[in-house]
């Protein structure tokens, strides 16, 4: 029989289109349990490699036969040789090109909208890590908010749209993922932008993304404008893009709320959570798409593999906006927390320039689930 890879790209689609696939994950017990592979239809199970060193034949009644099957490892080698064995008993099999690294790192770009005077709106969605970036594109001139370090899925898709990356902005200092803003901006010579407040440590030059600043994308006038947002970090800023939609960064998840500890200050900036979660965004209309910077559940992505919601929908639905008791509140959020995100202390650092670790030692610290929400 065959055995045959499956590539990141080919699994997300199995994702976003609910195909069915059974997932042989080779890993040790721990990292299965901490972080996976997850799909609408998928069945999992989960023997590690060494168990199996003396051969497949008593898995092999547990692997279906009406469905494909694909073999998982960190980094591809263990599952290929388990791949192996499956196929040299007579079943026909995948394993995952890249293994969980390439899961991690892969970016599946989706339309989300039309945007005033043919303009568009593209969601960057990184199922392996639960992050979310986004484009804004209008007439030949492209937006980028919250980017990851794979600059190049970014600037790659700005010369497939034929658009120039003129401006870059990061919604506030990122802890669980290395930020791929400011490199693009120097690729492209775009504008990076970063709230100040978030800014007090950086050691590069940025232009001060403040309360009110509204940045115009296009000749067709699509307007970025920010809007300030304090709560998971001091100078947390979100964005209203053509009226239509809200970019929360990672202050609004669709099923959760943000964590307000990963620059250890809970206790302080747990007030300008509730502040902006239950004041300055009920100002705003409840029409607003809201379009967060992360999500933690395979749930939250909707039909067409976006992670999207009308604002007014999550007033009436997400947990964290219905606490009417402030001390509820502030318990529900530190009391609660998860666990940190892997390496995020030294994530901090490399996204405010202090240190320069290269692109294995990069993977390394992003290896993991993404933990920036309280649910």
């Amino acid at each position: 029989m065959t055995v045959i890879k499956m590539t990141a790209a080919e699994v997300a689609r199995k994702v976003i289109e609910n195909k069915e696939l059974f997932i042989l994950d080779v890993r040790n017990k721990d990292a299965f349990e901490d972080w996976k592979i997850e799909g609408h239809s998928f069945d999992y199970l989960n023997i590690p490699y060494f168990d199996l060193l003396d051969g497949v034949d008593e898995i092999l009644p547990k692997l279906p036969t009406d469905k494909d099957v694909l073999v998982v490892c960190a980094k591809e080698g263990s599952s290929l040789m388990v791949a192996e064995m499956v196929s040299e008993a007579g079943r026909d099999v995948f394993y995952l090109e890249g293994g969980m690294k390439s899961w991690s790192a892969y970016l599946e770009p989706i339309k989300v909208g039309n945007l005033t005077g043919g303009g568009e709106l593209y969601q960057f969605v990184r199922l392996g890590k639960g992050c979310l970036s986004y484009m804004v594109i209008s007439d030949g001139e492209a937006a980028i908010i919250d980017a990851v370090r794979f600059t190049e899925v970014f600037t790659n898709f700005a010369k497939e749209k034929n658009v120039e990356i003129k401006h870059v902005f990061d919604t506030h200092l990122h802890a669980d993922h290395i930020s791929g803003g400011r490199h693009i901006a120097e690729a492209t010579g775009a504008t990076y932008y970063l709230p100040p407040k978030d800014a007090e440590e950086v050691v590069f030059d940025y232009t001060p993304l403040e309360d009110g600043l509204t940045v115009k994308v296009g000749a067709s006038q699509i307007e970025v404008g920010a809007l300030y947002s304090p709560g998971h970090t001091i100078g947390s800023t979100s964005f209203i893009v053509d009226s239509k939609y809200l970019l929360t960064g990672d202050i609004l998840f669709i099923d959760s709320i943000g964590r307000p500890d990963l620059a250890g200050l809970a206790e302080d900036w747990v007030g300008d959570l509730r502040e902006t979660l239950y004041r300055r965004y009920r100002e705003l209309a409840e029409d607003l798409i809201v379009l967060p910077a992360h999500f933690m559940i395979i749930e939250e992505l909707n039909e067409d593999g976006t992670v999207a919601k009308r604002l007014g929908d999550l007033f009436a639905e997400n947990h964290g906006l219905n606490i009417e008791s402030e001390e509820e509140f502030r318990h529900t959020v530190t009391d609660n927390l998860p666990p940190q995100p892997n390496a995020y202390e030294q994530i901090r650092q490399v996204n405010m320039g202090k240190i320069t670790p290269d692109n294995e030692e990069q993977t390394e610290m992003e290896i993991g689930p993404n933990r920036c929400a309280v649910r």
